[in-house]
């Protein structure tokens, strides 16, 4: 149990360190305290009962996931329709996008307009 404590408030600070303006942050702090306390509750229960190695693993496994959720939800991490805007052509009835990193447009489907 002294071990999920220590887990929890390192998750605690780590949460506190980091920037507050972007979603990777914020999920990867959620998703280490939840990762903790259901690997505290699953190590207690099952093997050995070491709910500390549990809560460890858990926090590594959950913070990580958070992290990459966040970090999709940011538009990084391979997310799909990054910095783009959609547009609607009147004449051809499609809609299309703008890409700001390559300065090109696409239509909907992706090929060049």
């Amino acid at each position: 149990m002294k071990t999920t404590m220590i887990a929890l408030v390192g998750v605690g600070l780590l949460a506190s360190a980091c920037t507050a303006t972007g979603n990777t942050e914020r999920n990867a702090a959620g998703g280490a305290a939840l990762g903790a306390l259901a690997g505290a509750v699953i190590g207690n229960n099952v093997g050995a009962g070491d709910a500390g190695t549990g809560a460890a693993i858990g926090a590594a496994i959950g913070g990580t996931a958070g992290a990459v959720k966040g970090c999709r939800e940011d538009g990084g991490c391979g997310a799909t329709n990054v910095n783009r805007r959609q547009y609607y052509d009147e004449r051809a009835g499609r809609y299309y996008y703008y890409d700001s990193r390559s300065g090109r447009y696409f239509w909907e489907d992706g090929s060049p307009r």
